[in-house]
């Protein structure tokens, strides 16, 4: 599974990182955890707020930070 960060960097972009990385090990997941701060890049996920979370390319929520429950939802 590949969890993708998009974010250019920011506080809130790296709380969501920690938050994902804590999610996929309490599930047990192998994972690999990827931060896309490329702007252009970012954007080619349609993404237009950051924080957000794509999992093997799919893009599951965006300016926000969710609970670690939440993320977990999103990775199972």
């Amino acid at each position: 599974m590949k969890i993708q960060i998009l974010g250019t960097g920011c506080p809130k972009c790296h709380k969501l990182a920690e938050e994902a990385e804590t999610a996929a090990k309490e599930l047990g997941l192998s994972y690999e955890l990827v931060k896309v701060t490329d702007i252009n890049e970012i954007m080619g996920f349609g993404v237009m707020l950051t924080p957000a979370l794509a999992v093997d390319g799919n893009v599951k929520f965006a300016g926000k930070v969710p609970g670690i429950e939440e993320i977990k939802k999103h990775l199972k």
